[in-house]
């Protein structure tokens, strides 16, 4: 069976956005002070050799208007490989391949997914298809990488109605530009006192 791993870079108070275009959103790329020749090659470690990625339309079509013309390196050439799945209701507009889209039910779809043989599946970016993972106990590790800034106005990694859930840290690292990496396994109902 597959893993599904959910990787987010986040501000301290829980913002993923990164683009202006959309909610009037005012900073744009405001990962780009912290990125590191160090902080890259982590990433290609995460990601591993082999993976497909799981994307929602949203941000298949910005990748797809950068990766597949960006020059090759480690991460361009594992992502244009990669299998895209894309949870979309334009199939026909999809071209940055391989890919496959999603049918109308999304957690049936990742679940077959899921159960067939191959790499690990990366979702990255996405709160809407972030919060239906969670809410379906679909992910199987979640990877934040959290920047040293708040941010105060954006689109959060959850979104509200998120259902709860408990994770064990996996891991924890801290990079010289100041991001932390905590990745999380999956551990169930969220557990508390009555």
């Amino acid at each position: 069976m597959r893993k599904l791993r959910i990787f987010e870079h986040i501000s301290l108070d829980g913002v993923i956005q990164h683009s202006t275009d959309e909610n009037d959103f005012p900073y744009s790329d405001w990962t780009a002070p912290y990125r590191t020749p160090a902080g890259r090659d982590t990433v290609l470690a995460l990601y591993g050799e082999n993976f497909d990625l799981l994307l929602g339309r949203r941000n298949y079509d910005l990748w797809s208007g950068f990766w597949p013309k960006a020059p090759s390196s480690p991460m361009s050439d594992r992502l244009n490989a990669a299998k895209k799945y894309v949870a979309t209701h334009r199939p026909e507009s999809l071209e940055w391949g391989p890919f496959e889209s999603l049918g109308p039910d999304l957690v049936e779809e990742i679940r077959r997914i899921k159960s067939q043989d191959g790499p690990n599946l990366i979702l990255s970016g996405s709160s809407t298809l972030t919060s239906t993972l969670l809410e379906h106990g679909l992910a199987d590790e979640v990877v934040l990488f959290a920047y040293p800034v708040l941010l105060g106005t954006g689109k959060r990694i959850f979104a509200d109605g998120t259902p709860p859930r408990a994770f064990e840290l996996g891991s924890t690292q801290a990079l010289p530009s100041g991001i932390i990496i905590n990745s999380y396994k999956a551990a169930g109902p969220l557990k508390s006192q009555p």
